[in-house]
């Protein structure tokens, strides 16, 4: 990965990237980067992040040489999706590289207020999937509880653009009590996941009360957490957060990774310590047009996800959301980068690829064409190498007997 030459009037810029692109493999502070006067104990209170992040568009160009299309990108996010940057992650954009992967992820683009054939407000059909306000109901035995509209930071690509950060299309309207009463009555459902928004910006306090009250339903069997604040915000994960999380076991964690230079030493470490709290870690990336696409890049994360101790979950494929033809790959591509991590790297690092069906269908995995021919008598299969094999279908019929001393023989 080349850098890009920096400009000499943001010498703090050339500091932080001079040494810090050599290699995405291993894990780095880039701490305090553009905040030089912030304390140790500032830096790793996570109430002093979110109270530094970078919001606007004077902030943003006190440290990075911004285009126009930025420019133009930051004065429209009043009226589509709100910009938000915790200096932490901040640290991680290469100032003078537009095409910087971390930058794509976060920076507004003009591109933003174009809406291409095919895209939606509501691309995963949650809106229609929402017996009471606050609750997407789906899946037959599983629900998605959003319980707050705010994040640490903001991805562009957001599916739920239309009612995070506060000026989207919609406001997030979450009938706490009415969601719990809804959850009682349906036995069927056994599993729940918070997210919104993200449920870890909530306080210690106000999570456990709602875990608490999910808990105290007795046929739901298992919670989960989907969460980007590990990565935009690891100072989150306290101690004490940890030892309160672990009160509700079994609960899980999505995890949200998109390139390798986001696990930074702080990522790192937070990680251990859900981990360490008995929290099985997946992660979700997005399948993202110069930011992952490619497939040095994608073996690189996996592989630095597992040192971290999360098992590469979900590759989406980009949701049709409005504005994020910029950011969308090929489906074909997606599935070219899973063949090319399949046999060469462990089947624990391969994560499934998925389309979430626009308009409500689902999660659908979409996967190389494996299986060239089925049917009643055998199925013929190709592996990584295009080595064709055929492997016999279950015929009871044609079976033959062995006598004991013939096994034994053999």
């Amino acid at each position: 990965m080349s850098v890009r030459k920096l400009n000499a009037s943001k010498p703090e810029a050339s500091k932080l990237f001079v040494q810090d692109m050599n290699t995405d493999r291993e894990f780095r502070s880039h701490a305090p980067g553009f905040w030089p006067s912030a304390t140790g104990t500032e830096w790793n209170d996570w109430r002093w992040q979110l109270r530094h992040r970078v919001g606007s568009l004077d902030e943003a160009a006190r440290h990075i040489n911004l285009t126009r299309e930025e420019r133009e990108g930051l004065l429209l996010t009043a009226h589509k999706l709100a910009f938000s940057i915790t200096p932490h992650f901040f640290n991680l954009i290469e100032p003078d590289n537009p095409d910087c992967p971390i930058r794509r992820q976060v920076m507004p683009l003009a591109a933003e207020t174009t809406i291409s054939p095919g895209e939606m407000a509501d691309p995963c059909g949650e809106d229609s999937h929402m017996p009471v306000p606050g609750l997407v109901h789906r899946y037959p035995d599983r629900v998605l509880f959003l319980v707050t509209d705010r994040c640490a930071s903001y991805c562009r690509y957001c599916t739920r653009s239309r009612v995070v950060s506060g000026v989207g299309e919609q406001e997030l309207e979450t009938d706490f009590e009415a969601i719990y009463r809804y959850l009682e009555q349906h036995t069927e459902v056994r599993d729940v996941l918070l997210s919104g928004g993200d449920a870890l910006l909530l306080s210690d306090e106000r999570l456990r009360k709602i875990l608490a009250r999910l808990r105290a339903i007795r046929h739901i069997e298992f919670l989960r957490i989907g969460s980007r604040v590990p990565i935009f915000l690891p100072q989150r994960i306290t101690p004490e957060l940890c030892a309160m999380l672990r009160e509700f076991h079994p609960l899980w964690m999505s995890i949200h990774v998109n390139h390798p230079r986001e696990l930074t030493t702080e990522v790192r470490d937070a990680l251990g310590r859900l981990a360490d709290a008995g929290i099985p870690l997946g992660n979700q990336s997005v399948l993202l047009a110069g930011v992952n696409d490619d497939k040095d890049t994608m073996r690189t994360l996996i592989h630095k996800l597992l040192r971290c101790r999360v098992r590469p979950y979900y590759l989406y494929q980009c949701d049709l959301i409005h504005g994020s033809a910029h950011l969308r790959t090929s489906v074909a591509r997606g599935i070219e980068l899973i063949e090319s991590l399949r046999g060469h790297t462990t089947g624990y690092a391969v994560p499934q690829f998925v389309i979430d069906a626009p308009g409500g269908g689902g999660k659908v995995p979409v996967s190389p064409g494996y299986v060239l021919y089925h049917d009643t008598e055998k199925v013929v299969l190709r592996n990584y190498e295009g080595r064709v094999f055929e492997y016999p279908e279950k015929s009871a019929g044609d079976a033959t007997a062995v006598r004991p001393e013939s096994v034994l023989d053999y």
